[in-house]
């Protein structure tokens, strides 16, 4: 599903406009990663969890040359799903 798909979907569900559930889900956007660039985390009881993962740095090679290579230390955020979300897919 698409974004503008879900926010079709989102609208006509809770009889909002789509312009409404667009600057909402924009909002929820921001704030989910605003938190987690200061190092926090979002946790939506029965959803999931939002949070960052980090990654050390490591040796690695370049396919293209076969050269080791430097693979430097990375933050990436990462998503948990919740207990009430696993359970609803299964």
């Amino acid at each position: 599903m698409k974004k503008q798909d879900f926010i079709k979907v989102v609208a006509s569900k809770a009889g909002l406009s789509q312009d409404a559930v667009s600057k909402a889900l924009a909002s929820f956007i921001e704030v989910i990663t605003a938190e987690l660039k200061k190092g926090g985390e979002v946790n939506i009881t029965g959803f999931g969890a939002f949070k960052v993962s980090h990654r050390a740095a490591r040796n690695g090679v370049n396919p293209q040359t076969r050269k080791a290579i430097k693979i430097p230390a990375m933050k990436s955020p990462v998503f948990r799903a919740g207990k009430t979300l696993k359970e609803s897919i299964r």
